[in-house]
């Protein structure tokens, strides 16, 4: 067998290796940005105490969340007008990765904790 063939064949079955890969398990790692608009969201959830509520949604929700960033990015052009420009995209762009729902769900998780921690007035 020639080096040719050889560095070929090596380059298929990297290549084949390759087209089947997929994130590795558990929470996603959000950039500096999708984490400030995440933890946003988890802290407007927590606060209006819709943390199991929305837990549940989560869960039932993970099998559909890369449809649901598709869904944000159609409407991306409406929702521009409501608030932060970028905000949108941002969240679809985070959503779209495996281990965004247990990212959510981690985070709100950790809000709560540290809600009822907290004392109230």
């Amino acid at each position: 067998m020639t080096e040719g063939a050889k560095t070929w064949r090596q380059r298929v079955i990297d290549d084949f290796r390759h087209a089947f890969a997929v994130e590795k398990p558990g929470p996603a790692e959000p950039s500096p940005e999708q984490a400030a608009l995440v933890d946003r969201v988890c802290r407007e959830v927590v606060r209006r105490r819709l943390t199991t509520p929305a837990l549940v949604a989560l869960e039932m929700s993970r099998p559909l969340n890369f449809v649901t960033a598709q869904l944000i990015h159609f409407f991306d052009p409406l929702l521009r007008s409501f608030g932060d420009v970028n905000a949108p995209r941002e969240f679809a762009t985070f959503l779209e990765r495996r281990g965004s729902i247990d990212y959510l769900a981690k985070r709100i998780e950790e809000l709560e904790a540290e809600a009822v921690r907290r004392p109230t007035p």
